[in-house]
């Protein structure tokens, strides 16, 4: 290894060390750097990373990316992807009903009130989503993961994604870094009940990994009971010293009810009241999903060499305005190598991956008469398929500082074969390729040996996905494009001895980005391409130990407040369009932030007070005439953590405020319009936790 990379390394670990724990809940936040330069701890693990080692490998990307571990959301009632990345500046996840998230990042898929668009999910490196690109939510097991890896916009590229959202990674734990034995009890408000157990070994060159929890609640409203059972777990060989190979399983099954959307009166004045067509039909989700995956690692010199491939197979059973029974089955194959041979003396970091993967929907739609099947009203096969080339180089001009320029190359088919219809005019069958081609180009400089500045610039492009796609005629497959966009990034990361920040300032402008139009049950009714859109704003993460030793001041160990702070501004408009003018695009609130101070006593106790605060009120349609409401949420959170033992309890929306916790979209909205997902009341949970 070079003097360069050896100086480079040594600086990063620093910053690595600081971002693996970024954000962490309060029993961690009074944890400084070491006063010397050491090197991050190598796991037991080649094809999975310990977080700090995850950290410096991400803190390598010229743009807004994060790890966030485990630690931000484990002594909390954590059951929704909100719930782990509330923390995360640049996320915006809010509750819907049981499982269920509405999320975005810089603004994707604004307009899905479901079936998540414009973020690439990821269990341990393998694709969650569908592989016409879309998700769900209903699978993720926040008691799973030992840490998440967050990847905004084009800093996804490291899995090959360029959309406008980016990449979340769930990364699960070893054998080589879990407990032996962990098992843990929550229950609270609305019926919330849930239990965990997992154990971890490791046998000479196999190590192995395993995690059940089952979780019950009747819901704050009215027809919003839920219930799931998930299982994950990994098997580890060790090949040779420099080789190893790991298998995945994962299966679960969620059992939900939808309490459904309601008018925006109904939502401020009776926000337990589900809506009547909802109640009267039985709307359910209910899902049972089966996967497994592999990923190989192999280390030869200077090149890292990693491949795998994946399964998954989903039956959705989901009586909402029709009765839909479908089969989904999804997989794919990857291949990856990273080489960092110095080039004329400087480091460089070369990464070239290719990834294939596609998905069948067996999409049987009934009649639903009071939550039953009744006649077929149609029939289809839906396949995507998708070829993604990607690479990146990071060249180091100077030590401090590296050039990085990478691009993607995608090519997505989608294509229905009508199985209802037979020959004729009313067949929907159809097919269409689109082919994509995203560059980028990003600096990144060491400003000091713990913290960074970067910048980049980058194209992003996403195909529709099945759910935007119409077919009511083939011509409809010409009549929607490829969303497209290029975004200009800057900011910094980094930390000091009080302080840790995150701060990032983007600018997108986008060209037919797709948005669906809700009809009167918020499904996709139709999906259309706005001409140009700008997405801009700023995404800010600071954390302050405000004051050590308050009560206690020893040589060894002391008290300390700690300020925890996310803020994220989002100014979303319309671009001279023929229609909406300059008009905010709707469904994404202005200011959102997340706070919280927490007391730390060295003999374990914390706790404080937390804030969620939306100041302004958002739109909920393109014409700006209807709007959501202003609100702030007041929690109070405290716990006991010493040894194996850990117990936490949480107050949310302690002022019982009602509010809108998400809404959907649509072109004209009005007083009766249905958008509203009501947040719930006040609520207290309590969890105990014990591990060895």
């Amino acid at each position: 290894m070079c003097k360069h990379n050896s100086f480079r390394k040594a600086r990063l670990t620093l910053l690595a060390l600081a971002a693996a724990g970024a954000f962490p809940s309060a029993q961690a936040q009074t944890q400084t750097l070491p006063a010397v330069t050491v090197t991050a701890p190598r796991g037991g693990s080649l094809t999975v990373p310990t977080a700090a080692e995850a950290a410096q490998e991400i803190n390598q990307t010229p743009g807004a990316v994060e790890v966030v571990p485990a630690s931000s959301w484990q002594d909390t009632p954590a059951a929704t992807l909100k719930d782990m990345l509330d923390f995360t500046p640049g996320v915006f996840a809010q509750p819907k009903w049981g499982g269920d998230s509405r999320l975005s990042i810089r603004g994707s898929g604004l307009a899905r009130y479901y079936h998540l668009r414009g973020i690439e999910l990821l269990q341990d490196g393998v694709p969650m989503n569908n592989a016409d690109g879309s998700a769900d939510f209903q699978m993720i097991d926040p008691s799973a993961y030992q840490f998440v890896e967050v990847y905004k916009g084009a800093n996804a590229l490291r899995f090959g994604a360029t959309t406008l959202g980016g990449a979340i990674n769930f990364v699960s734990p070893t054998g080589h870094d879990s407990d032996r034995f962990q098992a843990r009890v929550d229950t609270g408000s609305f019926g919330w009940r849930r239990t965990q157990a997992s154990t971890g070994f490791v046998s000479g060159k196999v190590d192995g990994f395993i995690t059940g929890s089952w979780q019950r609640e009747s819901g704050f409203r009215e027809h919003s009971r839920n219930h799931a059972v998930r299982v994950n777990g990994n098997l580890g060989l060790r090949l040779a010293n420099n080789a190893e190979t790991r298998f995945y399983l994962f299966s679960g099954s969620a059992r939900n009810q939808l309490p459904g959307s309601v008018t925006r009166d109904a939502a401020l004045h009776d926000p337990r009241r589900a809506a009547a067509i909802n109640v009267l039909n039985d709307w359910q989700r209910n899902d049972d999903v089966t996967r497994i995956s592999n990923r190989t690692t192999f280390i030869s010199g200077n090149t890292t060499y990693e491949a795998g491939g994946w399964f998954s197979r989903m039956h959705l059973d989901h009586p909402i305005y029709q009765y839909l029974d479908n089969g989904y089955n999804d997989y794919g194959l990857y291949a990856r190598a990273q080489n960092e041979t110095p080039i004329a003396g400087h480091d460089n970091r070369a990464t070239l991956g290719l990834r294939w993967s596609a998905g069948t929907v067996n999409a049987r739609n009934y009649v639903n008469s009071d939550g039953q099947k009744n006649g077929l009203l149609s029939h289809v096969n839906n396949r995507a398929d998708n070829i993604t080339v990607y690479g990146e180089n990071a060249y180091h001009v100077v030590p401090d500082v590296s050039l990085i320029a990478g691009f993607q190359y995608l090519s997505a088919e989608r294509k229905q074969t009508d199985l209802f219809n037979g020959v004729g005019p009313a067949n929907r069958s159809g097919s269409r390729t689109y082919n994509l081609f995203n560059p980028k180009l990003g600096v990144l400089w060491q400003a000091g040996p713990t913290w960074q500045v970067y910048g980049n610039v980058s194209r992003s492009g996403e195909p529709p996905t099945f759910g935007d796609m119409q077919f009511s005629t083939q011509n409809d497959l010409a009549r929607l494009n490829a969303q497209r966009g290029t975004t200009i990034e800057v900011g910094t990361r980094g930390n000091s001895k009080d302080w840790k920040w995150d701060v990032a300032a983007y600018r997108a402008r986008l060209k037919n980005e797709i948005e669906c139009v809700s009809s009167q049950f918020n499904i996709c009714q139709v999906a259309q391409n706005l001409d140009h859109t700008i997405h801009q704003g700023i995404e800010a993460g600071l954390q302050w130990t405000a004051l050590r030793g308050l009560f206690v001041d020893q040589a060894r160990s002391s008290d300390s407040l700690n300020l925890k702070v996310a803020y994220t501004y989002s100014n979303f408009y319309f671009q001279n369009d023929p229609i909406w003018g300059n008009n905010q695009l709707p469904g994404m609130p202005r200011h959102y932030l997340r706070g919280e101070l927490v007391y730390k006593h060295p003999s374990g106790f914390y706790g404080g007070p937390t804030v969620e605060w939306v100041p302004q009120a958002y739109y909920a349609d393109n014409a700006n005439t209807l709007k959501t409401a202003p609100y702030a949420l007041l929690g109070l959170r405290a716990g006991y953590n010493q040894g194996p033992y850990s117990l936490f309890i949480e107050g949310r929306n302690l002022t019982n405020r009602t509010y809108i916790a998400s809404a959907s979209i649509t072109d004209r909205a009005n007083a009766s319009s249905p958008l509203f997902e009501p947040g719930a009341g006040r609520a207290v949970y309590v969890g105990l936790q014990i591990r060895y």
